[in-house]
């Protein structure tokens, strides 16, 4: 790919590592095209944050594609997982320590399949409080952090797909089809209570925005090894 090119704007499928924000693999793409073209400046932006501890698809537009990127938000994502039933953390995931602990005895594959129902189609759902969100000017984690209580309201999203593809408890497997602005996050939360128990992700990967496909993504060791090539 040419400096023209990527100034023009170019749609590149990165697979984002664990552990790195969306924002930092955003930084390392523009940083390293620079470094490559020598340009000082280029425009440079994700259509849809992954929290840090997701894997999987991001799509990074560049120049002028930078455009279509809340055309990309929008659009039907796909993500594969693991939820862990019979405890909850404060931030629905490993971002923070198990908190309350519950009883999963009663819990059978078919009490679980048929919960799955429950999440079909279009629902009200809460955000996690350790989110991004913003409310009075601040981050909803910010709040949380500090330790402060907040009101957040629910969000009208749509669940087209919930399947459950294995069962080793107290992990479930998952992959789910869901429309923007829904939290896996806290998918597993409600669907633990739903269980009369508690849930919190473990893993989480997207797998696909609209036709893109992570099989198609970079990983960004790849990208800038393709760029010095170049």
């Amino acid at each position: 790919m040419t400096k023209e090119q990527f100034l023009e704007g170019q749609v590149l499928l990165i697979d984002k590592p664990l552990n790195w924000t969306s924002f930092q693999v955003v930084n390392k793409l523009r940083w390293e095209i620079r470094i490559a073209f020598n340009i000082k400046n280029i425009k440079v932006g994700h259509a849809g944050t992954l929290d840090p501890l997701a894997t999987g698809l991001l799509i990074i537009c560049t120049g002028k594609m930078t455009k279509q990127i809340n055309t990309f938000q929008a659009q039907i994502k796909e993500y594969t997982g693991t939820i862990v039933l019979g405890s909850t953390t404060p931030s629905y995931d490993l971002e923070t320590e198990i908190d309350i602990t519950f009883s999963t005895s009663h819990i059978t594959e078919e009490l679980i399949q048929e919960t799955t129902k429950q999440f079909i189609g279009d629902i009200a759902q809460f955000p996690p409080v350790f989110s991004a969100i913003k409310k009075d000017g601040k981050r909803l984690y910010e709040f949380a952090r500090a330790g402060e209580s907040v009101e957040i309201k629910s969000r009208q999203i749509t669940i087209n797909t919930f399947e459950i593809t294995q069962i080793a408890l107290p992990e479930i497997y998952f992959r789910v089809v869901c429309s923007k602005g829904t939290y896996i996050r806290s998918l597993a939360y409600d669907f633990g209570k739903a269980l009369n128990s508690g849930g919190h992700l473990s893993v989480l990967r997207r797998t696909k925005i609209g036709d893109f496909n992570v099989s198609e993504a970079l990983s960004v060791e790849k990208f800038i090894e393709n760029l010095s090539s170049e």
